[in-house]
């Protein structure tokens, strides 16, 4: 009796931490990236202001109009058609023209101080072969069609 009583306390013991395990799976698999991405979406949304060129969830592109943080609404210009949205429907905010050249040379900086590898440079030097033998392939193409209707 006494052997059958640990082998049931053990079994039991084993679906607990089953249980926990697959808790602590879901969490750091699920729960915990949801949380960031919202955190980043907030970020987002916190910081938008006139101008601002964006793309709803419906995909939907325009330029922010107005922002009223009171009703947590945000009025799109989208090509004189002015709309008005919660601002969870923003999906991302276009860089500016502006944003993107000085967010350019903070990465070729960065990208400087990183030592170049050799196995980084590899595909781009074959990328270069790949990309002219498919334009020869093309120039090709058209000239097999010319020679098959001179036969005809």
């Amino acid at each position: 009796m006494e052997i059958l009583a640990a082998s049931s306390t053990g079994s039991g013991m084993s679906s607990i931490i089953i249980i926990v395990l697959m808790i602590a799976f879901m969490y750091f698999f699920m729960i915990r990236p949801q949380q960031k991405q919202r955190k980043e979406h907030q970020s987002m949304v916190n910081h938008l202001k006139k101008g601002d060129q964006v793309v709803m969830i419906s995909r939907l592109h325009g330029v922010i109009d107005e922002i009223n943080t009171t009703d947590q609404t945000v009025t799109i210009d989208c090509e004189g058609v002015y709309l008005t949205f919660d601002l969870s429907a923003i999906a991302r905010v276009i860089p500016s023209k502006t944003q993107a050249a000085e967010a350019q040379p903070a990465s070729q900086a960065a990208a400087s101080e990183e030592p170049a590898s050799e196995a980084s440079e590899a595909p781009a030097s074959e990328a270069a072969p790949a990309s002219e033998s498919a334009e020869a392939a093309d120039d090709q193409k058209p000239a097999e069609s010319d020679s098959a209707d001179a036969d005809k």
